[in-house]
């Protein structure tokens, strides 16, 4: 393990089950330097794995983070946020825009398939965040296909064709898909029918 895992490693050790700690760490996304902020989002992207609801009142520090200039501390915050979603939608609702941007972010892949995780696990909640990411997701469907993180969106978007969508949604998704389904090869045709039957 290098050494920036164990430093991180034992950053979330320290936090565990200490609500003060866990505050600091979120306190760091926002005045920290670059390096700082980057450890405090791998931190917090590895506590969510084994304590998420202690992370549900960083909510709002998760989702300013997204505004800071490295990708990592971005795409980390977005793992994160995705992991919360099952906790506490409501208020992860409001990092679409900034989950937005993300997504179209020019520079880094693993923003934008954090980016394209998070959106998928919030809007397979109901109905109504089904159709407010909907749009994006096309999009960011259309943009990516083919791009090197292209296959790990699509197991996103998988988990998604199985959550409580909109009848429009479902439609819309299923005609977009519907090509690939049909004429794709390899992983990425079995993903696509997979999505048209879960669709059906």
């Amino acid at each position: 393990m290098s050494e920036r895992n164990e430093e991180v490693k034992k950053l979330a050790e320290n936090a565990a089950g200490n609500d003060k700690k866990i505050a600091e760490l979120g306190e760091t996304l926002s005045v920290g330097s670059r390096r700082e902020r980057q450890m405090a989002a791998s931190a917090l992207a590895l506590l969510a794995k084994s304590e998420p609801e202690s992370l549900v009142p960083l909510i709002d520090k998760l989702i300013d983070a997204l505004n800071r200039p490295e990708a990592q501390t971005r795409w980390e915050c977005l793992e994160t946020l995705a992991v919360l979603v099952d906790h506490d939608a409501r208020n992860c609702n409001k990092a679409i825009p900034e989950a937005e941007a993300s997504l179209f972010d020019e520079e880094s892949g693993p923003v934008r398939l954090a980016a394209m995780r998070f959106l998928c696990k919030l809007g397979s909640t109901t109905e109504n965040r089904s159709e407010k990411v909907w749009p994006l997701l096309d999009e960011g469907i259309q943009c990516y296909h083919g791009d090197l993180e292209f296959n790990d969106m699509l197991i996103a978007l998988v988990e998604f064709s199985n959550g409580k969508l909109s009848a429009d949604v479902k439609k819309s998704f299923a005609e977009r898909m519907a090509f690939d389904a049909s004429n794709g090869k390899g992983t990425l045709q079995r993903r696509a029918q997979q999505i048209v039957e879960n669709l059906g």
